[in-house]
């Protein structure tokens, strides 16, 4: 069986991710930072995070 993808080319995912920066990962983690900063003015701490995000 032949693999039909371009040997040597990575996928079109890397390609963006190298142009565009990883969009994916940045909205996890500005979600991620959004619910430790709500946590934090409500009062109560993510379930599980004891320190901000990227700390």
């Amino acid at each position: 069986m032949t693999d039909s993808s371009n040997e040597g080319t990575p996928p079109i995912y890397e390609d963006l991710v190298r142009e565009r920066g990883d969009v994916v990962a940045d909205a996890q983690a500005a979600a991620e930072q959004a619910q430790y900063q709500a946590a934090q003015l409500l009062g109560s701490h993510p379930l599980d995070q004891r320190h901000p995000p990227g700390v």
